[in-house]
């Protein structure tokens, strides 16, 4: 596979900026797996278009103000972006500087008294640091919500509630980007699903740098997925397993949802890992049988994973169909269910 078969043709002005408000007023674009053209609804529309016993997973981890902007004792600027804690107490994080950051170099945060040391450069950008408190604090005080690069703007007061979606623990903070399939979801649209005897069953991945990462190689074959942290409870485990027995569909709410449960590749089991998988076409689908998605950059690994469920041919054509009806893209943008 080559990374061009994943391309195409998408106007800036269809790329979200900001939301739309209410929540569930996005469009949600159906397609089905079997044929056809896509059909075309709002997101409300949900629970008309699911059956009883339908399960929901959902990601419920939390975006972490996760951009921090810090001081060498030079003065120079270094901005990190925290990524995960390691096994020794630091924390991975990427940077970027005006000069190159080296070992040993201490790091302190305008008007906070919080600092940090380089432990270790760990290349393509990557840094362990090691922080003077506890991390999570650091971040709450001084850090921003990590807004992806598309939408070139800060982050600003109504993203902080907005850029969570309602799933989101505030014990599961770790994400340094949203599970957006997941920001289309109100209180009463879930209690409309419940009315409905759709089931929902949550597990956290805590969504890393991948996201923002771009493929490199030409040959899809070559590139490497990084590592995420997740964590499957017993509840989620046996629910998903109930109802393969029992021939309901498990939908996946956001290819993070994906990529927990098709790291397990027999019976789903409860427990936390990390998944390094790489979901392109080819990939037998053991667990999942629909999936509700954002419309994902091109050339991404989202893209390849949603084309890997769909066929590349019919996702292409859909998503041509979605630029023509001017549904809006990415992370604030409209919606797409598969089934």
């Amino acid at each position: 596979m080559k990374l061009s078969d994943f391309d195409f043709e998408l106007p800036e002005d269809r790329i979200a900026t900001r939301p739309a408000e209410p929540r569930d007023a996005s469009r949600l674009l159906v397609l089905q797996r079997g044929g056809g053209g896509p059909e075309h609804h709002t997101f409300r529309d949900l629970p008309s278009l699911l059956a009883p016993g339908d399960l929901l997973i959902v990601n419920d981890s939390r975006v972490l103000p996760a951009r921090l902007f810090a001081r060498k004792a030079t003065g120079g600027r270094v901005e990190l972006l925290l990524v995960e804690p390691t096994s020794d107490g630091s924390w991975l994080c990427m940077a970027s500087a005006s000069k190159a950051i080296r070992t040993g170099q201490r790091l302190s945060f305008e008007g906070d008294a919080a600092v940090a040391e380089v432990v270790a450069v760990e290349g393509e950008g990557f840094l362990r640091v090691a922080f003077s408190e506890e991390v999570v604090g650091i971040a709450e005080r001084c850090g921003e919500l990590p807004l992806p690069p598309y939408m070139k703007r800060g982050a600003e007061p109504a993203d902080a509630e907005r850029y969570q979606t309602v799933f989101a623990q505030l014990e599961k903070r770790g994400s340094v980007a949203a599970p957006t399939a997941g920001l289309h979801f109100t209180p009463e649209l879930l209690s409309a699903l419940a009315a409905r005897g759709v089931e929902l069953a949550k597990i956290t991945l805590h969504v890393g740098p991948g996201t923002f990462l771009p493929v490199r190689t030409e040959n899809v074959e070559e590139h490497r997925m990084h590592a995420e942290r997740f964590d499957v409870p017993e509840a989620t485990a046996q629910a998903v397993n109930a109802a393969r027995a029992r021939r309901s569909r498990v939908i996946a709410v956001g290819t993070t949802s994906v990529r927990t449960l098709e790291s397990a590749r027999t019976l789903v089991t409860a427990g936390a890992g990390r998944t390094d998988i790489f979901i392109r076409p080819g990939h037998e689908f053991l667990h999942v049988g629909g999936l509700l998605t954002n419309f994902h950059l091109p050339k991404s690994t989202l893209l390849m994973l949603v084309s890997a469920f769909a066929g590349r041919e019919a996702v292409l054509a859909a998503y041509e169909a979605a630029v023509a009806a001017r549904y809006r893209f990415y992370s604030y943008g409209d919606a797409m269910l598969i089934l």
